[in-house]
C-alpha cells in the first residue's frame, strides 16, 4: 500500500501513477473496450478514472431546527426516510420528499452527553430492519460507560420503543474523550463497533496496544445468535477467536486511537475509518482483518515517540495530514450515488475543526488521485449516506450540506435506467440475486426464440473469468449460478463484476458484486 500525505497545499502522491498515465496505459491496453461490453463497461471505467476536481456545497433540510447532531443515516428498508442522531440523546427522522420530520427516539433521560465527547453516538438499522423491525444505537451512560443497545419499533411505524431497550454490550470508559460510538452493520452482517483508547492524552491508560481490552479497537459481533453469557455471539472468524492470550475475541481491528466515523464501500465491502491524531497527524486507514494500526508506537506515517515504530505487524494509514490542515479527521463514504458522476468510487472525508473535505481514489494498492474537495462552513461531525447512496455533510452547528454538481457534469444512470438502454428486444438478462452475495448468486435470463447463446462473468478490467453457459439455448428461461470462482476453480477477488448474456438477437450485461 502506498502511502499519500498532505504535506503542503495540496496533496502529494508517494510514489504512485497519476490520472493521467493510468488513463494512458488503459487506452493502450483498451482493445477490450470495444467488446460486447459496450456501453455499461465504458461506463463504469471512464466513471473509475475520472479527475477529480473541487465543487461547492448546498445546504439542505432547512426546515429542521437541529441540536448538535452527530450522524445521518438511513433504514435500508426502501422508504427513503433520513434520520439524524442528534448528541443530546434524540434521534429526527426526515422526510425529504414531503419537508418534515419528527422525533424517532428521545433517550436524553439515558443519555450522558455533559462529558467532552460523550452523548448519542451511534445508529444502525438491523440489514433486515424492513421486516424484523430492529435497531441499534451506541450511547454513553449516566455513570460513564459506552453501551451499545437493541431496541424495537412501536406500533407507529416512525416512532421507536425506548421502552423495549435491551442491551448488547457494555464498556467502562476511564476518561470523558476518546469514546468512538460509531456502529454500523458489514456487508457480512456482523455488527461493527469503535472504541477509543479511553481517552486523555498520550495513550494515558496504554489500551492502544492492549488486545486484552476492548478499548482502541474496532469490534465485529454477532446479534443475530447468542453465546452463553453474553448479549450477541463471537463470530468463528474472528482474527483473535481461540487465542491462549487473552485478548478479546470481539476485535477485529486494534491499535486505533479514536475511530469517530467509519463506513463501508455499499459496492466493494471494502471498510474505511478516520483515526483522530494526537498532535501531529490525522489519518485514514482501510481497516482489514487482525489489523493493527500502531496507535501508541505510530501516528500517521510518522513514530509517535521518535523511533522503533518500523515494524512489519503494524499497518500504514491510506492517507494522513498535519496540523496545518486539520485538528480532528471523521471518517466519509466512498460516493456510490447517481447524481455526481465525477465522484463515483471516490472516498470523501474531511475535518471537524478546519472544515477541509478531501476526495481521493485508492485502487486497492495505492492512492491515485486526490484533491482538496471543498471546504465547509460548519464543523464537520459526520457525513452522511442515503438510501440513493447520496452523500451529506453534518456541520455540528445544525445545519446539513450537499455537493453540488460540476457544470457538465452527468449523473450516474440508475440500474433501471442502464437496462432500459442495454436491453435489447427477443431476450432478457435479470438482476442476478442475491446482489451482493457471497458466496453464490444466481442469474435468470430468458429468450423469446431458441439460438446460441452464452453466459460469461469479467471483472472490471474486462478480463474473462468464468463461463457459466454456453451452447444452444431453447426458447423460454434459463437460470445458471456463479460460486465465486474463476474457469479453473481458483476463488475470485471481491470486487465489482459484469455478467453478460450473447445471443444471436444481441447482448447484454449487467453489475454484480462478490464480497469479502
Amino acid at each position: 500500500r502506498q502511502p499519500l500525505a498532505v504535506d503542503g497545499e495540496t496533496p502529494i502522491l508517494r510514489g504512485v501513477l497519476t490520472t493521467q498515465q493510468i488513463a494512458a496505459c488503459s487506452a493502450a491496453r483498451g482493445v477490450w473496450l470495444r467488446c460486447a461490453l459496450g456501453v455499461l463497461l465504458t461506463a463504469v471505467i471512464a466513471s473509475a478514472q475520472l479527475a477529480l476536481a473541487p465543487r461547492q456545497l448546498e445546504r439542505v433540510f432547512d426546515f429542521v431546527d437541529l441540536d448538535d447532531p452527530l450522524l445521518l443515516t438511513h433504514a435500508g428498508d426502501g422508504s427513503g426516510r433520513i434520520f439524524i442522531v442528534e448528541r443530546p440523546g434524540r434521534i429526527r427522522l426526515i422526510d425529504a420528499a414531503d419537508q418534515f420530520e419528527k422525533i424517532f427516539l428521545d433517550h436524553r433521560r439515558s443519555v450522558n452527553s455533559s462529558p467532552g465527547e460523550g452523548g448519542l453516538l451511534g445508529l444502525a438499522f438491523h440489514p433486515d430492519f424492513a421486516s424484523n423491525g430492529r435497531v441499534f444505537v451506541s450511547y454513553t451512560r449516566s455513570d460513564f460507560f459506552s453501551r451499545v443497545s437493541e431496541m424495537a419499533m412501536s406500533d407507529d411505524p416512525d416512532l421507536l420503543d425506548a421502552s423495549t431497550e435491551r442491551v448488547i454490550l457494555e464498556v467502562a470508559q476511564p476518561a470523558g474523550n476518546h469514546n468512538g460510538g460509531m456502529i454500523a452493520f458489514g456487508p457480512d452482517g456482523m455488527l461493527y463497533i469503535g472504541l477509543g483508547d479511553g481517552g486523555a492524552s498520550n495513550d494515558r491508560f496504554l489500551n492502544g496496544q492492549d488486545p486484552t481490552t476492548l478499548l482502541a479497537t474496532i469490534l465485529r459481533i454477532d446479534v443475530d445468535h447468542f453465546d452463553e453469557g453474553l448479549a450477541y455471539s463471537i463470530p468463528a472468524d474472528n482474527p483473535f477467536v481461540g487465542n491462549a492470550d487473552d485478548w478479546r475475541e470481539e476485535i477485529w481491528a486494534w491499535g486505533l486511537r479514536n475511530p469517530w466515523r467509519f463506513s463501508f464501500d455499499r459496492i466493494t465491502g471494502d471498510l474505511w475509518a478516520g483515526d483522530v491524531g494526537q498532535g501531529s497527524f490525522e489519518e485514514i486507514d482501510l481497516i482489514v482483518r487482525g489489523g493493527n494500526y500502531g496507535w501508541n508506537i505510530q501516528e500517521g506515517f510518522a513514530c509517535f515517540r521518535g523511533s522503533g515504530c518500523e515494524r512489519d505487524d503494524l499497518l500504514l494509514p491510506v492517507a494522513a495530514y498535519g496540523r496545518s490542515h486539520g485538528v480532528s479527521v471523521t471518517g466519509g463514504y466512498v460516493y456510490r450515488g447517481h447524481r455526481l458522476g465525477d465522484l463515483v468510487g471516490a472516498y470523501i472525508y474531511g475535518d471537524f475543526g478546519s472544515g477541509n473535505i478531501w476526495a481521493l481514489r485508492h485502487n486497492g494498492t495505492a492512492v491515485t488521485d486526490s484533491v482538496l474537495l471543498a471546504g465547509s462552513p460548519s464543523h464537520i461531525s459526520s457525513f452522511g449516506e442515503d438510501e440513493a447512496g447520496e452523500l451529506y455533510v453534518v456541520g455540528y452547528d445544525g445545519w446539513i450540506y450537499r455537493f453540488l454538481p460540476l457544470d457538465g457534469e452527468q449523473p450516474v444512470p440508475t440500474a433501471i435506467e442502464e437496462q432500459k438502454a442495454l436491453e435489447p428486444r427477443g431476450f432478457q438478462l435479470r438482476q442476478s440475486y442475491p446482489n451482493p452475495f457471497n458466496p453464490t448468486t444466481t442469474i435468470d435470463y430468458s429468450m423469446a426464440e431458441g439460438s446460441p447463446a452464452e453466459i460469461v462473468i469479467y471483472d472490471i478490467l474486462g478480463q474473462r473469468v468464468r463461463t457459466l453457459a454456453s451452447g444452444w439455448h431453447g426458447a423460454g428461461s434459463h437460470q445458471v449460478q456463479w460460486h465465486g470462482d474463476d474457469d479453473l476453480g481458483r476463488r475470485a477477488a471481491p470486487g465489482v463484476y459484469l455478467y453478460r448474456l450473447v445471443t444471436q438477437a444481441g447482448v447484454s450485461t449487467r453489475r454484480m458484486v462478490l464480497l469479502k
